[in-house]
């Protein structure tokens, strides 16, 4: 039996109503495609997950796709703190914070459209003292939670806040309704040296030829962060606008906590088969994740897991594997699992990757042994020369810093190498 509806959001992409989020009695969601997207060819489904059908969808796929766009673990704890609120009712949660999410939608209130002139008041920069305040404050604050204005998320477990860049490149708060064109990732005190050991991670990707997204490293009266930049928004004439993404657990319609394959969530098999029926052009994005799995088994990057990898969808309409994101070597924290997310083959690190895994994970992918073999060896070859060379890790200024980051990679690349 169909309890009653208790309340309902409109779901928006761009100006146009996509459908409605309903949250019943019972604390189940529901979401209906509007029939103007159902009848106009021209717009595409919001999830692989969710495709284009009148019948609405049901709680399991609305919690997979729609609370996959909120914060996970203590972040989302602390935030459903502070709005008294369950952390298990996703509903609330998008009313309170789905004015700017990954990807195009909008999570606004029945009756209320989405602002579209925000620019008759500047954003206002903030200074670095109240920068230093807010990189203090985010961890038991997320998202700025409860304090009005801006409505903002962004899925993970790790601290961060969207925000937007002044014209002179200073950092502010977006303004309600304005697409957030960056993201800050404060260091956490548990994990020191974690902003520049991704800062480095995502360099190195990029020196590689591999697709990654642009990162700084910054500092607020000596608190250092992450300023990234991101992928899913574009500059239209000096205005950003939002590009459509879902990471690979909402592509799958797998909810966030059960993101690790160790968990039940996708492997690279369910990876790669998602791209293939996915991606505009299939052929070139399944090299590309081949890329992105041998790149994250040589620098130890642990935690690649479903919702690292995502869809993009260019302004052309082109779906494409979205450039990497969250680029860590976690091995250099021993408290930290060296078990990887997804296993290469049937790997779970470094150590235990071999000749059979390499036959193991071509065959997951669809590819040949041979040329998996040949990859491994020439991104491995390949970080050792751009670490040779130095990695620009663009910011950063304490090069000896990284230099134990670079050593360590450069002694799994060769390791990777030779156990081929």
């Amino acid at each position: 039996m169909t309890l009653p509806i208790l309340d309902t959001l409109a779901v928006w992409w761009g100006e146009r109503q996509a459908g409605e989020l309903s949250i019943d009695k019972g604390g189940a969601l529901h979401f209906a495609y509007s029939p103007d997207w159902l009848a106009d060819e021209k717009v595409p489904a919001l999830s692989q997950a969710m495709p284009k059908q009148e019948e609405p969808f049901g709680d399991h796929a609305c919690k997979a796709v729609f609370g996959g766009l909120l914060p996970e673990e203590s972040q989302r704890t602390a935030i459903a703190r502070a709005l008294g609120v369950s952390p298990d009712n996703p509903f609330r949660l998008l009313e309170a914070l789905g004015g700017d999410v990954a990807g195009a939608l909008a999570f606004l209130p029945q009756g209320e459209e989405p602002l579209q002139d925000y620019s008759k008041t500047a954003p206002e920069p903030l200074h670095e003292g109240g920068l230093a305040e807010l990189l203090d404050r985010l961890p038991s604050v997320p998202m700025l939670a409860g304090e009005g204005g801006a409505r903002l998320s962004l899925a993970g477990a790790q601290s961060k806040l969207p925000v937007v860049l002044t014209t002179d490149g200073g950092i502010a708060i977006p303004r309600p309704g304005e697409p957030s064109t960056h993201l800050i990732k404060p260091e956490p005190d548990r994990f020191p040296g974690l902003a520049a050991n991704e800062a480095f991670c995502l360099a190195l990707a990029r020196a590689l030829g591999i697709d990654a997204a642009h990162a700084e490293w910054r500092t607020a009266a000596g608190k250092p962060f992450l300023l990234v930049e991101r992928y899913d928004r574009i500059s239209v004439e000096g205005t950003a606008h939002r590009l459509h993404q879902e990471d690979f657990a909402q592509a799958l319609g797998v909810p966030s906590n059960r993101k690790y394959a160790a968990e039940g969530g996708p492997t690279f098999r369910d990876s790669f088969a998602l791209l293939r029926s996915a991606a505009t052009r299939p052929a070139r994005e399944v090299l590309k994740l081949a890329d992105a799995a041998i790149f994250n088994l040589i620098i130890g990057n642990a935690d690649a897991h479903a919702k690292n990898y995502s869809l993009l969808r260019l302004e052309a309409g082109e779906v494409v594997l979205a450039p990497l994101y969250d680029l860590v070597a976690t091995h250099m924290w021993k408290e930290l699992s060296p078990k990887l997310a997804m296993r290469f083959g049937r790997a779970a690190t470094l150590e235990e990757f071999d000749g059979e895994n390499v036959v193991r994970f071509a065959e997951e992918a669809g590819l040949g042994a041979p040329y998996i073999r040949r990859r491994i060896g020439e991104l491995a070859q390949s970080i050792v020369h751009e670490n040779e060379k130095g990695v620009a890790v663009p910011g950063y200024i304490h090069k000896d810093s990284i230099a134990k980051i670079a050593e360590c990679t450069v002694e799994r690349a060769k390791l990777a190498e030779y156990k081929l």
